[in-house]
């Protein structure tokens, strides 16, 4: 939630400032600003635009206008201290109207700065973030000395130490044009390095049309950034070497290329990149998956004695998939855990524990909060991300890229694919070592090997879907109902359905229907149940015919070739036949395209939806 863009070059800044505001929509947003920085011209020395709603208005309110500069920072921002109105629309400024800043994140202590501030400060918003902007100024104030960037740099630095909170903070003062100032504490941050200008950014994307060498700030850092250099600190004002990293992504991968949304263009991407996820991580002839990145010798591994997989949303269902893969392969006790719930519930963690750390973006407040507790507590503890040089990636001690690539839509389609995948070949590695045969990690590698083939198949069905999606697309009230393996498949489409159509859905597993659920059926309330052929058919067969005795309207998921679902059935979907442990990777499709058409045949804004943010990183 929230997006920060920076740039200080020779290019004029406003475009590129604007174009990265685009690039970063997909974080989630409710209003916007734009400073830019023209010293060459004393009475317009700096331009501030800012609007509610989406980037359109802000761009139709700078339109005509003349915005002259190099340097300048822009910034979406998702209301938390104080509503959605242009004056608590970042950028803000300090005292004297120099200092501007862009602030993602929560300063958790800011009634107690604007006291020790005094009366002397005039506040035109009800953010925390102005409050710091005055902070900083006060202290620049008290700390300039050479009349260069370093005293920016040093102010910042003083006035952190009296934060409380977390921050991705970038700064610019009006009288440097040639430096801005980072920060980061829980919040990312990025800097972009190239020839003779540099960018800042709340990840990569807006920065990959121009350069994908970046620096990663790491908690507790700031970067003094000049045209020509980026030199980075702590906050004690001691030096840190920073690697240049170069991402892999490329700006063509982060565009619609023909699709009309960004989720319909990211579901039909999940064939490529979930061979992106398993490529190179096995081995066939010896059954075994090697995933290198855990960091852990075969005899730590053999000392697990529990796994705990943390995540929030779509990454909390991959997760439950990967809790069935761990104990069926394994056979170690596995829990999923909330992330938002684990610390706060004393969990019994010890040094034969091991923890992942599930997240699209690397940078969930609530995992990210989590694994430290369980590092505290002397866990292993993993990450499973997809975002290189995020927090979770730098704070374990070891983990797994999920290579699902730039995932822009709100709502994850092809990340839970590929988290999902990742957690399969973890349970095949430690099954290997435990109780699995050769003969059985083949069969299982064989069947992950088809299943891009079969995801095509399935993906060619999306008119049949779509026709099924539109026919429901009134109803107000949905069920989805799943057992074994295929009930994170049904949490995960009532979520997609809620997420994005705005539709009421519940899921719940098919024998917990009679227990209570199974009060609200009606012919308004349709039932989408997954009756794939496993171990459980006959059982969630029998759960539907009691959901069709109600005068449910009923639609089945149901394996290609099964002439009964239809019998069962007011509609029926078909997907191809794979192993049990891996039908959530082809059942999801068909819930994520259901969701997608009803909520394009609702004229739903798909890839933003109201409310949402594609990384939280505040709890």
């Amino acid at each position: 939630m929230c997006g920060i863009i920076g740039y200080i070059g020779e290019k004029q800044a406003a475009p590129i400032l604007l174009q990265g505001l685009r690039k970063l929509e997909y974080r989630g947003y409710d209003s916007a600003g734009i400073v830019v920085c023209n010293p060459a011209n004393p009475e317009t020395q700096v331009t501030r635009f800012r609007s509610v709603g989406k980037i359109d208005t802000l761009e139709n309110k700078v339109r005509g206008q003349e915005i002259v500069g190099t340097m300048g920072i822009a910034h979406t921002r998702w209301a938390t201290h104080g509503g959605v109105t242009e004056e608590n629309a970042h950028p803000h400024h300090d005292q004297s109207g120099k200092i501007f800043i862009v602030h993602n994140g929560i300063i958790e202590n800011y009634r107690e700065i604007k006291e020790v501030l005094g009366n002397g400060h005039t506040y035109v918003s009800q953010t925390d973030s102005e409050i710091l902007a005055h902070l900083i100024g006060v202290h620049y104030e008290q700390m300039k000395k050479e009349g260069s960037c370093s005293d920016l740099r040093r102010a910042v630095e003083h006035a952190l130490h009296h934060v409380r909170g977390t921050y991705g903070l970038v700064v610019m003062h009006t009288d440097y044009p040639d430096c801005l100032v980072a920060a980061r504490m829980g919040s990312p941050l990025v800097i972009g390095v190239a020839d003779g200008e540099q960018y800042i950014a709340s990840d990569p994307t807006p920065m990959l049309a121009h350069t994908k060498k970046m620096v990663f700030l790491d908690d507790g850092e700031i970067a003094e950034v000049t045209r020509d250099s980026v030199q980075t600190f702590t906050l004690l004002d001691d030096r840190v070497v920073k690697c240049v990293e170069e991402v892999e992504w490329d700006e063509a991968a982060a565009q619609k290329q023909g699709f009309p949304h960004f989720m319909i263009k990211e579901i039909f991407d999940q064939p490529v990149v979930f061979e992106d996820a398993i490529r190179g991580r096995y081995d066939l002839k010896e059954g075994t998956a090697f995933l290198g990145g855990l960091n852990m010798t075969n005899d730590e591994m053999r000392r697990v004695k529990r796994v705990i997989l943390i995540a929030c949303g779509t990454a909390s269902y991959a997760a439950l998939v990967g809790k069935y893969a761990f104990e069926r392969l394994a056979g170690i006790p596995t829990e999923v855990d909330v992330a938002s719930e684990f610390r706060y519930r004393d969990p019994i963690v010890d040094d034969t524990t091991l923890v992942f750390g599930i997240s699209q973006s690397g940078e969930t407040a609530d995992t990210i909060a989590a694994l430290r507790e369980a590092k505290r507590k002397g866990a292993f503890v993993r990450g499973i991300v997809n975002v290189v040089g995020s927090t979770i990636a730098r704070e374990t001690d070891g983990g797994t890229y999920i290579h699902a690539g730039p995932e822009l839509a709100v709502a994850s389609t092809k990340a839970y694919s590929n988290m999902i995948a990742i957690l399969l070949l973890y349970a095949l590695q430690f099954g290997r070592l435990k109780r699995v045969s050769i003969a059985t990690g083949q069969r299982l590698l064989a069947a992950l090997r088809e299943i891009p083939a079969k995801m095509r198949l399935t993906l060619e069905r999306a008119e049949e879907i779509q026709a099924v999606a539109e026919k429901y697309a009134a109803y107000k009230h949905f069920f989805f109902l799943g057992r074994g393996i295929n009930y994170p498949v049904a949490l995960e489409g009532s979520l997609k359905l809620k997420e994005i159509s705005y539709i009421h859905s519940e899921a719940y597993p098919g024998g917990e229907m009679k227990h209570g659920p199974i009060a609200l059926l009606s012919p308004d309330f349709p039932v989408f149940a997954i009756m794939t052929k496993n171990q459980l058919y006959d059982k969630m067969r029998n759960n539907i015919e009691e959901t069709k005795a109600r005068g449910a309207q009923v639609i089945l998921l149901a394996t290609d070739g099964d002439d009964h679902a239809r019998e069962l059935s007011d509609d029926v979907l078909y997907v191809p036949e794979t192993m049990e442990l891996l039908q959530p990777l082809l059942n999801t499709i068909p819930l994520q395209l259901f969701a997608y058409y009803i909520a394009a045949a609702l004229g739903r804004d798909v890839d933003r939806p109201r409310n949402l943010a594609k990384s939280v990183t505040v709890e």
